[in-house]
């Protein structure tokens, strides 16, 4: 390969930073971080969480030219690289040549070189991008999705396209978007002057999907392996830190498979994309890990993680998940200090409740220390679609809680008999008629199978470190806010 590159061929800072060659000329082209002294310029291009130093001689540069180096500016620099006369990074950039693309006002770029709030940069999501935090962030999101997709592409697994506009409630929550073609100003009623969604664009009522698992159970019946990765919607009127209107899911779906077989595919699964992280963004996670724990340190001590970024990660992947069922979790949280002296903010006195993130998290932080898969919960507090067990009282469920953010996965075995699984529909009142499909798998060929659910940006929070869900989805959609 030629140590020479043609002036205008831009190479990407993150290739430059990968070598310790010097002695040649490069071109790189992006966004100026810091013009310092008029000599110093700190550039990032986006390859990289790092940014490259590059020097400029002010005295052979054209004055007006570095006046509109200023925050924000992209620019083009020509020059050599040579080893650093500072610490912190082996090559620098002695510039030659300048050029600027794209002026950047300083007295109107919101993003300084100073310490902007998160709350700040949700603000300004368009240009968010553009800071080192959130560069490492969506470098993080993106080598997830891609390790998804290996992971399960190298499993022989079929990926599935499921639809975003479905006239089914998989979760029977009925906290769904309606999609309509009508006009709002003049909503054709029927003679019982009900909506006339026949004179609607699908002739029916129609959502937003929440799930795609209804139909990668159709798909998983035809092709024994498959998944699906794409987004979901609530119109859950909550306005938290762990809840989206719009997210993405990841949700697998297994022929001739039992419960078991559903927990070890979840946990290879989890292990599998937190190691690919872990080796393919290491300076991204460092960089992560380095922050939250400047940020701790800030906080009283009771407040502060028991585990770095970094130990959290470790601790997921190095152990085995412990696997107790929901009867079991029980017994220890009502048994547990927290419980006793009612530091829980929900008390546990009975069977059949439904946990909290604090009772989750009290298992695997406190009383196992390692990931925690709760199986056989009480069938009313899950979903119509999962098999029951021989006791009438529970089902073929399966959450698994991680440190620091409790559920990560929901899934189940599903309820493969025909009779069993109308039962529970006419209990939990969905309509069989509209589910006919769905019911065919278990006319036609039924057999055992299961799957889970992940939310993807909960995932993401937890190999980032980040406490809010905002951070990890590029443009948020929450109540009121819809922009972009």
């Amino acid at each position: 390969m030629d140590t020479i590159v043609k002036k205008n061929k831009r190479t990407r800072i993150a290739d430059l930073l990968k070598s310790d060659k010097t002695n040649y000329t490069v071109t790189v082209k992006g966004w100026v971080r810091t013009f310092r002294a008029n000599r110093f310029i700190a550039l990032t291009d986006g390859s990289t969480s790092t940014t490259l130093q590059v020097v400029v001689d002010f005295e052979k540069m054209d004055a007006e030219l570095l006046k509109r180096v200023t925050t924000g500016a992209a620019i083009g620099v020509t020059g050599e690289v040579v080893e650093s006369q500072g610490a912190g990074q082996k090559i620098e950039l002695v510039a030659t040549d300048l050029e600027i693309y794209g002026d950047s006002d300083p007295s109107k770029y919101p993003l300084q070189p100073k310490k902007h709030s998160l709350e700040f940069l949700r603000e300004i999501a368009h240009l968010r991008f553009r800071t080192t935090t959130f560069n490492a962030v969506f470098r993080i999101r993106h080598a997830l999705a891609f390790a998804i997709h290996k992971f399960f592409n190298d499993r022989g697994f079929v990926y599935m396209h499921t639809p975003i506009i479905t006239g089914s409630d998989a979760e029977g929550a009925g906290e769904m978007f309606h999609v309509t073609n009508l006009d709002l100003n003049k909503i054709p009623k029927t003679e019982e002057g009900k909506i006339d969604y026949k004179k609607d664009f699908f002739e029916k009522e129609t959502n937003l999907t929440v799930s795609g698992q209804l139909e990668a159970e159709l798909g998983a019946m035809g092709f024994g392996e498959v998944y699906t990765f794409g987004p979901t919607f609530r119109a859950e009127n909550s306005n938290t830190s762990r809840h989206l209107a719009e997210f993405w899911m990841i949700e697998p779906e297994i022929a001739f498979a039992d419960l078991d077989d559903d927990m070890d595919l979840a946990e290879d699964m989890l292990k599998y994309v937190i190691k690919y992280a872990m080796e393919h963004c290491e300076e991204e996670i460092k960089f992560l890990d380095a922050r939250l724990t400047k940020e701790d340190s800030q906080k009283p001590k009771d407040q502060r993680s028991p585990m770095s970024l970094i130990e959290k990660l470790k601790f997921s992947v190095e152990n085995d998940f412990e696997r107790i069922t929901y009867t079991e979790a029980i017994d220890i949280l009502r048994n547990s200090k927290p419980n006793k002296k009612k530091k829980f903010s929900y008390i546990i006195e009975d069977w059949g409740a439904d946990l909290q993130s604090e009772h989750e998290r009290f298992l695997v932080e406190k009383h196992f220390k390692k990931p925690v898969i709760l199986t056989d919960y009480p069938k009313d507090i899950k979903a119509f679609y999962m098999r029951m067990n021989d006791d009438n009282k529970t089902v073929r469920a399966m959450d698994i809680l991680f440190p620091g953010i409790g559920e990560i996965v929901g899934g189940s075995q599903r309820e493969e008999r025909l009779d069993v699984l109308e039962k529970r529909m006419e209990e939990m009142d969905i309509p069989k008629d509209e589910m006919f499909w769905y019911l065919d798998t278990r006319r036609f060929g039924t057999c055992p199978h299961a799957g889970f659910g992940l939310g993807f940006e909960r995932l993401i929070m937890f190999v980032t470190g980040m406490t809010n869900i905002r951070d990890v989805i590029p443009f948020p959609r929450t109540p009121g806010n819809a922009e972009f």
